[in-house]
């Protein structure tokens, strides 16, 4: 086994987590100290769900979402990431529902203007996604680049919030 599958197994275990059927994929949520550290898609459930609090909330907030009921999310995250990083995922916060931005949008908003890959590179590295919304930044040209949960995910995002 590999040294990242061990090292996943040891947050799988020392971390809660729940898993929510949504209409593009399974979803993983884990959380830590009462904040949500993780939403990713999965194949299938790697771990045994370990209730709490915020997880049944991000739950209940996602269903909502899924179901054009929210269009925003208030839950408690924790980031894990560089400095330059978490400045890029504070913006992309910031995006507003049924809006996208560029990469290039995001670096300037955070004050430089030629680092759009190093945008891009972060936003590949978002481990929250939706909440954190990297499906709303695309390229220069308005076409659909990178999302590490697979383009026609970042397709059906789109169109679903602009369809409220």
């Amino acid at each position: 086994m590999c040294i990242e599958c061990n090292y996943m197994q040891r947050i799988g275990n020392e971390n809660n987590v729940v898993y929510l059927d949504s209409p593009i994929g399974f979803i993983e949520i884990q959380s830590n100290e009462g904040k949500i550290i993780s939403l990713d898609f999965v194949e299938e459930k790697k771990y045994k769900e370990k209730f709490c609090p915020i997880l049944e909330e991000a739950k209940r907030q996602l269903k909502e979402y899924f179901n054009r009921q929210r269009k925003e999310f208030n839950l408690p995250i924790k980031l894990k990431g560089t400095d330059f990083q978490k400045k890029v995922w504070n913006e992309l916060i910031k995006i507003p529902y049924g809006k996208t931005c560029s990469y290039k949008d995001i670096a300037k908003r955070i004050g430089n203007k030629n680092a759009s890959r190093a945008v891009g590179n972060a936003n590949n590295k978002n481990k929250i996604a939706i909440i954190i919304p990297c499906h709303r930044v695309v390229g220069s040209d308005g076409r659909l680049v990178g999302y590490e949960a697979g383009l026609w995910r970042k397709k059906w995002l789109l169109e679903h919030e602009k369809s409220l």
